[in-house]
């Protein structure tokens, strides 16, 4: 499976947080079929289309996001991270020119850091807009805050 370039306007956004956590149960967690779900903040409704995954690091998910009466139509194809545990996914279509997002699991004597890492691009003219609106700045920190509060709030150890 070959990932493809990211264009020359592509730019990467990372965010990593440390939590107390086993890796068992951070893979557990994001191996969950709602786990996607969880992670979408209010207001954003997700509903999951067809889930075709075989693993962490294989399939594909279709599935809309809702932005109000906006929906967003995405397929991401999951793939092999950058280290073993963990796993990227790539949108295959949807409204960016592109995004792959890399969630990347490291055992550190913490716990477990939890690092995401997007590279995004977006459309030219009004399509590319929206998706900044949406998508890229503020509203992108706000959703991986969010995610990284519900991932802790779901695989802390506690004790």
């Amino acid at each position: 499976m070959t990932t493809p370039t990211p264009p020359d306007n592509a730019h990467t956004y990372t965010r990593r947080s440390v939590m107390k956590t086993t890796m068992e149960r951070m893979i557990a967690f994001h191996n969950d079929t709602a786990a996607l779900s969880k992670l979408t903040p209010p207001p954003i409704i997700m509903r999951m289309k067809d889930d075709r995954r075989v693993s962490l690091t294989e399939g594909d998910l279709d599935f809309t996001m809702w932005f109000g009466p906006l929906p967003i139509q995405w397929t991401a194809q999951h793939q092999p991270g950058p280290n073993a545990d963990s796993f990227a996914d790539l949108m295959v279509k949807g409204p960016l020119a592109y995004w792959r997002h890399e969630h990347i699991f490291e055992e550190v004597p913490a716990g477990v850091a939890l690092t995401d890492r997007v590279t995004l691009a977006h459309r030219p003219g009004l399509p590319g807009l929206i998706t900044r609106l949406l998508f890229d700045g503020i509203p992108l920190r706000i959703l991986f805050f969010y995610r990284h509060l519900r991932t802790r709030m779901a695989v802390i150890s506690r004790g």
